[in-house]
């Protein structure tokens, strides 16, 4: 049996209006059992603009927390030991301005690098691709990013300098396999990158790889999901074995964390998001040997507006009650010999290993940026055909609804 302590970390992503209103939060969250922060960054500190710039006017603190210096970390993390937090930091183009915040309150706290976990995305080719909070060009942002790893590798030896993040592919219109496909491409290109970079020793190689983490989107279509995660985990272990001969499994291990599909949750009957959040958990923790290492769900009635506290402490409590109280964890994995579950595996794989192979042809994620572009928005052009059409039955539910 599985040892119930090997919990997935639980958040919830937050940030809201000031430094000192989100640390609030994020001290009432932990103290109702959350194990980890993820820090969600408003749009001018994730663009480089300062708060009182007259450009971020109208955005300060609206989708997150501001942070752009010394003063606004602190407060951030009042009364929060880091070196017993796990923090996520979804930042990217800004993402080494916002570490060496972090690293710097911790030099001002005494807190020894070697104590500090977390992760900070660092994944510019997603922006690219659905986002468009890019600063710097793609192969100057590919360098920015390889500084970062080299660093980490260095100073700072628990903490993930990278999180390859498909989420929003998915939410751009990325099927299951691009989603795979243009994740690993991103991973592969930052890899070859701090290999040929020169900052890191050939044998330190693989504990680059096995630093590098990946952060996913959990849809509804759950047996679909379960897949793409066996998928990907598979294809992670093959890529880091054959392409740069990690022979420790334990760093071929494809990390994951999840936010589960937001843009499948409506404003109509928002009290059906409940049994859409709890599928899309399950789809990323039934299957033991693809499990999510760390989760964060939205809340119920996020569509309709910024989740009140009591809203995030109900997203806390559906992971515990999965985690503590059913024996979710207590099994090996459920659906080794499934004969469904290893023929979506197979459809999965073939398909994903013919996108990435087309990517890698093509130079790379960095290098392919524009016709990736192009190809999601073929396959968003497919989905909203089929939503149209009524062949997507659960959007052709959701529009339904709106009508009731």
């Amino acid at each position: 049996m599985i040892e119930r302590s090997k919990a997935w970390v639980m958040r919830t992503y937050s940030g809201h209006s000031s430094a000192v209103k989100s640390n609030e939060l994020y001290r009432n969250n932990l103290a109702k059992g959350q194990t980890g922060l993820s820090i969600a960054f408003d749009l001018p500190t994730q663009t480089g603009y300062d708060p009182d710039d007259p450009s971020a006017a109208g955005e300060v603190g609206k989708v997150g927390v501001p942070v752009s210096h010394l003063g606004h970390m602190r407060q951030l993390f009042a009364g929060i030991p880091l070196d017993e937090m796990n923090t996520s930091m979804t930042i990217n183009a800004t993402a080494a301005w916002l570490w060496g915040l972090y690293l710097a309150l911790a030099e001002e706290e005494g807190v020894d690098f070697s104590s500090l976990q977390g992760t900070t995305q660092n994944d510019i080719v997603k922006e690219y691709l659905s986002r468009g909070t890019y600063i710097f060009a793609p192969e100057p942002s590919k360098r920015l990013i390889a500084d970062m790893i080299a660093y980490g590798i260095h100073h700072v030896e628990k903490w993930n300098p990278i999180n390859v993040c498909s989420y929003h592919l998915q939410e751009a219109g990325a099927m299951p396999a691009q989603e795979i496909a243009y994740a690993l491409a991103t991973a592969i290109d930052v890899l070859d990158a701090v290999r040929d970079s020169g900052k890191v020793e050939a044998k330190l190689m693989p504990e680059v790889v096995g630093r590098i983490s990946f952060f996913v989107n959990a849809g509804v279509r759950f047996i679909e999901e379960v897949a793409k995660m066996r998928t990907f985990t598979a294809m992670w272990d093959e890529i880091c074995r054959t392409r740069y001969g990690v022979d420790d499994p334990s760093l071929r291990r494809f990390r994951y964390g999840v936010q589960v599909n937001s843009l499948g949750l409506t404003e109509q009957q928002p009290e059906n998001n409940v049994q859409r959040i709890v599928l899309e958990m399950l789809g990323v923790t039934l299957s033991a040997d693809a499990r999510a290492r760390a989760i964060q769900l939205p809340t119920w009635n996020e569509a309709l507006g910024l989740p009140r506290p009591w809203d995030q402490q109900w997203s806390l409590r559906v992971q515990q009650v999965l985690a503590y109280e059913s024996d979710l964890l207590e099994y090996p994995d459920i659906f080794a010999g499934s004969q469904v579950m290893d023929a979506k595996v197979h459809e999965l794989t073939v398909a994903a290993q013919s996108e990435l192979d087309d990517v890698l042809a093509l130079g790379g994620a960095f290098n392919a940026i524009e016709e990736l572009k192009s190809r999601l928005v073929a396959s968003q052009s497919a989905r909203v055909e089929r939503i149209e059409s009524g062949e997507q039955r659960f959007d052709l539910f959701r529009s339904l609804i709106v009508g009731t």
